[in-house]
């Protein structure tokens, strides 16, 4: 017979709660287990609480069991009703109708401390029969107890109780991954949601790791996410397609670059499915490169994705009417443009926004300028590589030519110019050379994997036409 793998098809059709969050059901392969117990941990201000009540709105129904929200003795009850109000998913009609039900167990447990837990639940179980059970904050309970064999009784009893009753429970509280192995709710924990911050310069970004789905595989790693009017918004860290790109040798397609005089240096132009760096100092032409292989795209029935971080809206129409198209035109021959401010640059939200466009829309062409500023936005360089790495994987499976602009002028000779270019198919090095008053740009191919390219230094000459290489 045939053992079932635990993380394969039969772990994903375990029966699941809905976080409420499709991109975070999606990470845990469709959700929580039903009838389990539950961890979302993670520091104050982390958005544990918001988490749970996304939950519990998604899963109330009115003509279902109810759903239990128990605060404990970490804010009183009314404070976080009135705070769940501000959210577009709180239902006035699912707490009128008793589909979501908010107790306080804080008198109680002020009074007869951790003991007054399991007769309150089972109360709960009797009046009410909850298909789910929120305790927030469970890390209150643990820090009233007068002992661990006292902690470890009551859980005992707690896991006992709710398995017999097919609950599902999520415990909330402010643990951090040090008290993992001290604590002993974390050993009866089926699942584990960890929700963290860190500081970024003048901002916050937000990570949430999945550290346990018993009986179930997960996507694993850091997960960015965002809070919002509606909970939380994730963007699952980007991974590398399941199925390896074919290493059987294809029919070498070439694709053009729109550069008068490039293709011919490149034999032919890049490959269908390669990723080109243009790599050079400020003002040597790398953004007019960019739009035009782009452009070129959109003239041979190619849909394109343009990101960019310093030209906004208005000066990015500019540049594409200097190359004699208007935005309108672009937009209706298949550009899509993704822009983000340098200053308010979430690098998740931007890259995983990208592969979404590019995954719906029937795209051929990708130009991301300019790396620089994704890694300058990032809090973790080599997250940012991962996700380009990923992303340049994706681009090739599905046959889509990509380029990125990468500005020297800081970077140099650095680690990041080596670990772009070790990624990239096609390196093209673009220069100002000035000679006393006089001054021209230059472009030299530095690498054209599988390709007899050509190696002299070229003059790049932009013009109302754009770039032309001489």
């Amino acid at each position: 017979m045939k053992k079932q793998d635990p993380g394969g098809d039969a772990a994903r059709d375990l029966p699941r709660i809905r976080t409420g969050n499709a991109q975070l059901d999606a990470i845990l392969h469709g959700g929580l287990p039903a009838n389990s117990i539950n961890v979302l941990m993670g520091e104050p201000g982390s958005g544990k609480t918001i988490l749970a009540e996304r939950l519990i709105f998604e899963n109330a129904d009115p003509k279902g069991r109810p759903i239990l929200f128990l605060t404990t003795l970490s804010e009183p009850l009314e404070k976080v009703v009135r705070y769940l109000q501000q959210f577009e998913f709180y239902d006035e009609e699912a707490i009128a109708s008793g589909a979501v039900v908010y107790e306080s167990l804080g008198p109680e447990l002020r009074d007869n401390g951790i003991g007054a837990l399991i007769p309150k639940l089972k109360e709960a179980i009797t009046t009410l029969g909850p298909k789910i059970i929120v305790i927030d904050s469970f890390k209150a309970i643990h820090d009233l107890s007068t002992s661990v064999p006292e902690m470890r009784r009551m859980l005992y009893e707690m896991s006992g109780l709710l398995t017999a009753y097919d609950t599902t429970a999520i415990l909330v509280g402010e643990y951090s991954q040090a008290m993992i192995p001290r604590l002993p709710e974390f050993a009866v924990a089926d699942a584990m949601i960890e929700l963290a911050r860190e500081k970024q310069g003048t901002r916050d970004e937000r990570f949430l790791r999945v550290l346990k789905l018993r009986g179930s595989d997960y996507q694993q790693g850091l997960h960015a996410f965002r809070i919002t009017a509606d909970g939380l918004e994730v963007f699952p860290r980007l991974t590398s397609p399941h199925a390896p790109p074919e290493y059987i040798a294809r029919e070498d397609v070439r694709v053009t670059t729109g550069i008068v005089g490039l293709d011919a240096l490149l034999g032919g132009g890049v490959l269908a499915g390669s990723t080109t760096l243009v790599q050079g100092s400020t003002g040597s032409g790398k953004t007019t490169v960019a739009l035009q292989f782009i452009l070129e795209g959109l003239k041979r029935g190619e849909p394109g994705i343009y990101v960019n971080f310093q030209e906004n809206p208005a000066q990015l129409a500019r540049a594409i009417q200097g190359l004699g198209w208007t935005m309108a035109d672009a937009t209706a021959k298949g550009l899509h443009c993704i822009y983000t401010s340098p200053v308010e640059l979430q690098i998740d939200s931007i890259l995983v926004d990208l592969f979404d466009v590019f995954r719906d829309k029937e795209i051929k062409r990708v130009a991301v300028d300019a790396v620089g500023d994704l890694v300058n936005g990032a809090s973790d360089v080599q997250r940012v590589l991962g996700y380009l790495y990923a992303l340049g994987q994706h681009f090739q499976v599905r046959r889509a030519a990509s380029l990125m602009t990468l500005e020297t002028s800081t970077v140099g000779e650095s680690s990041l110019a080596g670990q772009v270019s070790a990624m990239s198919d096609t390196i093209l090095e673009l220069d100002v050379e000035r000679n006393h008053s006089t001054a021209r740009r230059t472009l030299r191919v530095v690498k054209s994997r599988g390709t007899s390219h050509d190696l002299m230094t070229h003059e790049l000459r932009i013009s109302s036409a754009g770039a032309e290489v001489i």
